[in-house]
């Protein structure tokens, strides 16, 4: 298959209906952290962008909303032309100039603090990063505190920054600026927004 053909492939079958759907099962994973919102394989991006990943980058990114790729996505060309063909968006020159960042290898992923952190008159201006894990159960638990969360919820998402427990409790101490963070698996998704405190993890 040609560049321009895997440009044009793969987009929402219902681009109203899906990108809505998409939404929405983000929106509820920020609502309730650590909960995990089933998500179908609505999109087909090259690969090593994800179905799910793909489909957050179709649903969430526009011509403004500049989106930073990590190595892994940002050496391929299929990749970048079909971001460029379905969402528009604009790729970010550096880390800390995106909106939404595509992480395809977190294990390897620079620090939290290398991406936009929003201002205080604009914490909205950050990055949101969205991570590609293998599964949200069999890597180091998560045990998570904060809004939208009755006591405590437990999540283990595979494939994690090394020393993410204590960048992240940076991020939580740079409220109400910080990064916040969606996790898609192969058919599902969770959220950490940047209200969200780690309270331990145990192996």
């Amino acid at each position: 298959m040609d560049l321009a053909t895997q440009s044009i492939e793969g987009g929402f079958a219902d681009p109203v209906f899906n990108a809505q759907t998409v939404f929405r099962a983000v929106m509820d994973a920020m609502a309730r952290p650590g909960s995990v919102q089933p998500l179908p394989a609505l999109a087909h991006p090259p690969v090593p962008l994800s179905a799910t990943a793909g489909a957050i980058a179709l649903a969430l990114c526009d011509n403004d909303t500049p989106l930073w790729l990590d190595p892994a996505l940002q050496g391929s060309a299929a990749v970048k032309s079909w971001l460029g063909f379905h969402t528009g968006a604009p790729l970010a020159n550096t880390p800390a100039d995106a909106h939404f960042a595509l992480i395809a290898t977190p294990a390897e992923m620079m620090a939290l603090d290398g991406f936009s952190q929003g201002t205080q008159d604009y914490p909205d201006r950050s990055t949101t990063l969205i991570l590609e894990v293998g599964d949200l159960v069999s890597g180091a638990p998560l045990l998570l505190e904060g809004p939208g969360i009755e006591r405590t919820a437990t999540i283990a998402p595979a494939q994690m920054p090394r020393h993410f427990v204590e960048q992240w409790k940076q991020n939580n101490q740079r409220f109400p600026r910080g990064v916040d963070i969606i996790l898609a698996t192969s058919d599902a998704i969770a959220c950490l927004p940047r209200t969200t405190r780690i309270k331990t993890m145990e192996a």
